[in-house]
């Protein structure tokens, strides 16, 4: 049988990787409690930033390091990293934000900051519906903000702040947070490369804590002309992705075959539901990487400046397709799994049945093809070609994939190694990454010198996305199936099965073998089962190897980064590693999280 260590053999690294180790979440812990210690940090950030190159993106790591040097020169002790990372990242976007009109703002505000005793407002999907009362600073915030035209919202988190900075409607944030969710968002949002201020809460009790009030209203409050350089970002071609399936960009790129009502002709509904899916939720990674890879081989353009760069119809195409196949692959997915939900609503199958979901994903597949091939006149026919053949060498791969997890599951034995599961990921997930990359690539000009890179990073970058997800189905997961531990239920050939196999004791193999064996029986307690195996689970390590293995095919795509010109071109493989591998929180010992709508 492989072992783990055999597993990771074709992961490991000769050499460590160029981009230094990621921060430990640790060295956020507390806001000086004095705000004369306060004033000098915010006053040393100042004075240090005065000097530092604002034109090339900040990261985690930079604004550590950057801390650390300011700390030092305070003599102040490491408890105050986090708080002083924060100071830095305000200084480094002050004049950037300053320079977008309020308008384009949004002002996020915490729920802890209001008056817990009495409060009138209740919550609605977006977050805390403030009455403006008074009776806390949430409401004096909140006023200040819209009275200028922010757009305000008290929520937490960021992939609802992401969500809006794509779609368009904003271009810079002015927050409240405690450190313990600056510190989340801290990767995301500096990624991304969105502009940014935040006050962090003196506290992280989550209960009528405090802020200093008047740096709060001096955030709100900047305003000045543009000046300087401005900052790399990636959020023009994540608005660029995002736009491709809206109006008026899909029904101009990719017109309806047939117009006229859906309703009055079975053809047009079904042209409609497949248009609709296509359109539907995701969070355009795909396409994205297509857009920022031609991007990138050109100069990267859209990365540099809001406006004076334009993509041509038949790079959007393309990015189209890549998309199409990956939402046929979700239709089919959802109908051999039997899954209920996608995207937060009912899957195909189950809204129309089996027969019409299958076609729909059918549809999905030529329709991305011929968004390709209606382009051969401008892409010429060696281009078009070669473009086709990676799509078409990706759907191939996909289906052997597919088809030899559906074949394990049907299979009397449910013996399971890593290896096995991780040849299975490799087919699954990276052709995805790989046709994506390759498209823009090969799009923009020759890529025979980046082709064997391409698959390797791909085969890295997918593998481990795929191990992610397993630990998010863990953890549930309100953008995708909303079921806790469904790739159980569903009798999938998990890496995360094959590590408790392999790591468990004789008894505990059988019982998980039968609990997998049992779970896609009619008689079956869904929740009793995915308790068992999550007790299981815990007993064999299985969530920490998963994420020893994440590290080790992270490294390796690093790896092969570091060796990559142009300069534009490797930035964003680095990018792609660091916002595609979001590490998610691991499940917690003794924590049952089960959500299953519609039971």
């Amino acid at each position: 049988m492989t072992t783990v260590a055999e597993a990771l053999s074709e992961a490991a690294t000769e050499r460590a990787p160029a981009k230094p180790p990621k921060l430990n979440s640790a060295a956020f812990k507390e806001v000086p409690q004095d705000r004369a210690v306060r004033d000098r940090i915010r006053a040393e950030v100042e004075r240090f930033c005065k000097s530092v190159d604002k034109s090339k993106p900040l990261t985690r790591d930079s604004a550590k390091e950057m801390a650390e040097s300011v700390l030092k020169t305070l003599g102040l002790g490491e408890s105050c990293l986090g708080f002083t990372m924060v100071m830095l990242t305000n200084e480094f976007w002050r004049d950037q934000v300053a320079a977008i009109p309020f308008h384009r703002r949004l002002m996020l505000l915490p729920h802890c900051l209001k008056n817990a005793e009495g409060c009138p407002a209740e919550y609605d999907e977006l977050g805390l519906d403030c009455k403006k009362c008074g009776a806390c600073e949430v409401g004096d915030f909140r006023t200040k903000a819209e009275e200028l035209g922010y757009k305000v919202l008290v929520s937490e988190g960021t992939p609802i702040v992401l969500k809006i900075i794509v779609s368009g409607h904003v271009d810079a944030i002015v927050g409240v947070a405690c450190l313990n969710v600056l510190e989340k968002a801290f990767d995301k949002v500096l990624l991304a490369g969105i502009p940014c201020i935040a006050t962090p809460l003196l506290s992280s009790n989550c209960k009528n804590t405090s802020v200093d009030n008047d740096w709060v209203f001096e955030s709100i409050g900047l305003h000045k002309p543009a000046e300087g350089s401005k900052t790399k970002t990636y959020v023009h071609l994540m608005r660029a992705a995002n736009g491709l399936f809206e109006e008026p960009e899909l029904p101009r790129l990719v017109p309806k075959a047939r117009a006229g009502s859906p309703e009055q002709d079975p053809l047009r509904k079904h042209e409609a539901i497949a248009y609709d899916f296509l359109a539907r939720g995701g969070k355009r990674s795909r396409p994205f990487i297509t857009l920022a890879a031609y991007d990138a081989l050109k100069g990267a353009p859209a990365t540099l400046a809001d406006s004076g760069w334009e993509l041509p119809d038949h790079v959007k195409r393309a990015a189209i397709a890549i998309e199409a196949f990956h939402k046929a692959s979700l239709v089919h997915d959802d109908i051999e799994d039997d899954d209920a939900y996608r995207y937060g609503a009912e899957t195909l199958h189950r809204t129309y049945g089996v027969g019409t979901a299958i076609n729909v994903g059918d549809y999905l597949i030529g329709l991305g093809y011929k968004c390709v091939s209606r382009d051969r006149k401008a892409l010429g026919a060696e281009v078009a070609a070669d473009v086709l053949d990676k799509l078409a060498d990706a759907h191939i791969k996909l289906s052997e994939g597919q088809g030899a997890e559906l074949l394990w599951r049907e299979a009397k034995d449910k013996a399971l190694t890593t290896l096995d599961a991780l040849k299975i990921y490799a087919l699954k997930t990276s052709p995805a990454f790989e046709a994506a990359l390759y498209t823009g690539v090969r799009l923009a000009g020759e890529a025979t010198a980046y082709e064997k890179l391409i698959a390797d990073f791909s085969r890295n970058v997918g593998v481990a996305f795929q191990i992610l997800n397993d630990i998010k189905d863990w953890t549930g997961d309100e953008d995708n199936k909303l079921v806790s531990g469904q790739d159980v239920l569903a009798a999938r050939p998990t890496l995360l099965l094959a590590l408790a196999l392999e790591g468990s004791t004789p008894a505990q193999r059988e019982e998980l073998l039968h609990l997998i064996a049992q779970s896609r029986t009619t008689a079956a307690n869904p929740e009793e089962i995915v308790a068992r195996v999550r007790r299981l689970y815990f007993a064999a390590k299985v969530f920490e190897k998963a994420d020893k293995l994440v590290d080790k095919f992270r490294a390796k795509a690093e790896s092969l980064a570091d060796e990559v010109e142009p300069t534009e071109f490797r930035e964003l493989l680095y990018y792609l590693v660091d916002s595609v591998l979001e590490k998610p929180t691991l499940p917690q010992q003794g924590v049952t999280q089960f959500v299953q709508l519609g039971k």
